[in-house]
């Protein structure tokens, strides 16, 4: 798959996977507090529906899928997650009535708690690593591209030639994180 395609899909998932997964939290933190205020009983189904909308999440977090899923949730949320703390200000934000009732009560408790933002927050921090954006290495058997040597290349008696001895070669070049993981500090050795 190519990073295209790679980074549509994710684009296609950020809006509505974690769309779907907004109202899977709202609607079990929201159901979970109705059927605990109105009958002492907890609400096995709001249960289900929360341990879903964790699974969704940490596909979109920690899969291979593009990082671009994770950037959109993770402005969704922040967004949705500062305007229960900016009305605390006195300023009113949101309008009234503008979820169902027990939507409308997840957001409250999800909301005015700060658990929105903190999940705005985890998805953007997932979609910052460098390592997310990055393509697959080629598997077709074709080596990288050779460039010529450069002006400080090995030289032999009569000017380039070629590749250096074996004895300076790099022995780290059939590594298979070699060329993939450019995060890695150090060698091993």
């Amino acid at each position: 798959m190519t990073n295209g395609v790679r980074h549509v899909l994710g684009f296609v998932a950020g809006l509505f996977l974690l769309s779907l997964i907004l109202v899977g939290l709202l609607y079990g933190t929201g159901e979970i507090t109705l059927s605990a205020q109105r009958f002492f009983a907890v609400s096995w189904a709001a249960i289900g529906v929360l341990v879903v909308t964790a699974i969704g999440l940490a596909f979109l977090v920690g899969s291979r899928l593009s990082p671009v899923a994770s950037l959109l949730g993770g402005l969704q949320y922040t967004v949705l997650g500062l305007l229960p703390i900016l009305e605390l200000g006195g300023t009113r934000l949101l309008p009234t009535n503008w979820l169902p009732l027990p939507l409308a009560r997840g957001y409250m408790n999800a909301g005015y708690l700060g658990f929105l933002l903190l999940l705005g927050v985890l998805l953007l921090a997932a979609s910052a690593f460098p390592s997310r954006w990055r393509g697959r290495p080629r598997t077709d058997g074709q080596p990288a591209p050779y460039y010529a040597p450069g002006p400080h290349a090995y030289s032999g008696p009569a000017g380039p030639s070629g590749p250096p001895p074996a004895a300076e070669r790099d022995p780290y070049a059939g590594e298979p994180w070699r060329g993939d993981d450019a995060t890695r500090p150090m060698r091993r050795d």
